[in-house]
């Protein structure tokens, strides 16, 4: 529900301070009952897509009328962002290895340097353009049994929660940067810069740091927002 209303506003091309249609009217638009419509809407409102005026209605905030943008106070992974946005995503696994944790890596996921993880190498496309280059290290033991013995181009904090590790947080830290050379020549990807350079550690609901990934998000198609408020 939440996302037909998100759908909604970007179909419709709705901007900051425009009054979105009053629950009962979504209502009926939907075929979902007004208690369901208005759990959605106040999830929307805690993101800070709308503001709430008593005896006026709902309308559209400064954020959500950022209809490309997304908000990075809230935790996606890649296959969520990607989706929202309207791609048909693709993923090509440039390499899956296990090995021991650097120190950048350890330091991240709280583990001795040394310790046993999982690196994985992906390009995420969307719509047949290449979106995101996505390097995640795994904690070994979070993903038991053969790395070989899995699917490495579906959704991998999907797998982890198969494995009892919930996702509902994470740390991150966002530059602009070029891609590693190698990656440009080895798959084809010149003349795509800049990127948005995600550095996030991913954690559970219970604090344990699971998992750590370096992703490149092309600066032409994918952006961030942030809700401030004075």
């Amino acid at each position: 529900m939440r996302q037909e209303i998100l759908d909604l506003i970007a179909e419709r091309g709705l901007d900051a301070g425009d009054k979105l249609d009053a629950e009962s009217a979504l209502s009926k638009r939907f075929g979902v009952s007004r208690p369901t419509v208005r759990e959605a809407l106040k999830s929307l409102e805690q993101e800070g897509v709308l503001n709430a005026v008593q005896g006026q209605g709902r309308f559209i905030s400064s954020m959500g009328s950022l209809a490309v943008e997304r908000p990075i106070t809230r935790y996606e992974s890649i296959t969520e962002v990607l989706t929202a946005l309207g791609y048909e995503i693709v993923t090509a696994v440039l390499g899956v290895a296990e090995g021991e944790a650097t120190a950048v890596e350890a330091k991240a996921l709280r583990l001795e340097e040394g310790a046993p993880v999982i690196r994985l190498a992906r390009i995420r496309y969307g719509n047949d353009e290449p979106l995101v280059v996505n390097l995640n290290t795994i904690v070994r033991d979070a993903l038991p049994g053969s790395p070989a013995h899995r699917d490495w181009s579906a959704s991998l904090t999907s797998a982890l929660e198969a494995h009892g590790h919930h996702i509902t947080s994470s740390v991150a830290r966002i530059t602009a940067t070029e891609l590693p050379p190698e990656f440009v020549q080895r798959h084809a990807l010149s003349d795509l810069g800049p990127w948005l350079l995600v550095q996030e550690t991913c954690l559970t609901t219970s604090g344990r740091r699971v998992l750590y990934a370096e992703d490149y998000h092309r600066g032409d198609a994918i952006a961030f927002n942030v809700l401030r408020h004075r």
